[in-house]
């Protein structure tokens, strides 16, 4: 198995998903802003791997603080955090992970600022490791949900490369093969970042999960043809009621599922559930480049003037949403009774 963001001599050391799959490339970043900027362009995507390479970020801008005075050092681990959490907006992992980090921070403060340093690097790798065990407990939720020889369909990428490692979605179709349940995944390209075609049918291929490439105007078809028995995503974000940001065209492949009577899973740990908010419209939707949308693999394939829009999420209501798999169990609807007691376990 690939690393996808670990900790190594002081370092913070990435796969770098831009590049996959003709090139496996692992990027070595020095210092916060690198890591930051990694984040933003994607070096890393996926909730839960920028929520670990956020944490790893900001033990790294610890370390490197020359403050000479505990108000120094605080005011420099602040100034790392409020970097790291301006790279993106949708995926709460990310400031779910700051806040963490905050807080063994603050529970520290009255220590030197070499054992408040040394203690941070510990909770993000703490962070990374548990994000790998967590995903396992949520595979085997959700593998029970899938019956011997079903095809799945996914969107996106929500495997190992989104996550510390094993995957969500992904990790759900890793447990049911790991089970012993015979597993065909149907894999669409998800434009315009390509993170199904790139990184889903890599991952697959290579763990010897039997996988189809489809684009993504071809679901429909697959399930009128009776090909998919159901659908799992991962997720960026949900919302107390159940609504589910992920990646762009999510929100289609529901409505296809729910037309052909095809269950709709998401997976995703707890910390992807943010009880700040009441609902999807709350969510922050993350616009990207235009050019994303312009080009493809760097030479333009649109007309140069014309507008262009480039969502990277939608919102896909929790109607429409057959069960949300997590590290403590599966819920299903009413999501806002069902989800408020995850978090009394």
């Amino acid at each position: 198995m690939f690393n996808v963001v670990e900790w190594k001599d002081n370092k913070v050391v990435m796969i770098d998903q831009r590049l996959l799959p003709t090139k496996e490339k692992y990027n070595t970043y020095k210092d916060y802003k690198g890591v930051a900027k990694a984040i933003k362009d994607m070096v890393v995507r996926g909730a839960p791997a920028i929520g670990v390479a956020a944490a790893m970020g900001s033990a790294l801008g610890a370390l490197q603080s020359t403050a000479k005075t505990p108000r120094a050092f605080k005011s420099d681990f602040n100034r790392v955090c409020k970097h790291l959490a301006a790279t993106r907006p949708t995926a709460v992992n990310l400031f779910w992970a700051i806040e963490r980090m905050r807080g063994v921070f603050e529970a520290n403060s009255a220590k030197s600022t070499g054992e408040i340093k040394k203690i941070l690097i510990k909770e993000a790798i703490k962070i990374h490791d548990e994000d790998i065990e967590i995903n396992k407990r949520m595979g085997k939720n959700g593998a029970k949900l899938l019956k011997m020889n079903s095809t799945i369909l996914t969107h996106c990428n929500a495997g190992a490369l989104a996550t510390a490692g094993y995957g969500t979605a992904l990790g759900v179709i890793r447990a049911a093969v790991e089970a012993g349940k015979n597993v065909k995944v149907f894999a669409d390209e998800t434009r315009p970042f390509l993170q199904g075609a790139r990184l889903t049918a890599w991952e697959l291929k290579k763990d010897g999960i039997d996988v189809t490439l489809i684009t993504d105007n071809m679901a429909g078809y697959m399930m009128q043809q009776g090909h998919i028995d159901a659908v799992v995503v991962g997720t960026d974000r949900v919302a107390s009621n159940g609504d589910v940001a992920n990646k762009i065209g999510t929100y289609s492949v529901a409505i296809l599922a729910r037309a052909h009577k095809i269950p709709f899973y998401v997976a995703g740990p707890t910390s992807t559930i943010d009880m700040n908010i009441k609902d999807g419209s709350e969510i922050p939707i993350e616009e990207r480049s235009e050019k994303e949308v312009s080009h493809f693999a760097g030479v333009r394939v649109a007309p140069a003037g014309i507008n262009i829009k480039n969502p990277a999420f939608d919102v896909t209501p929790s109607r429409l949403v057959t069960a949300i798999i997590t590290e403590k169990g599966v819920v299903t609807a009413p999501y806002k009774k069902s989800i408020k007691k995850l978090f009394s376990k």
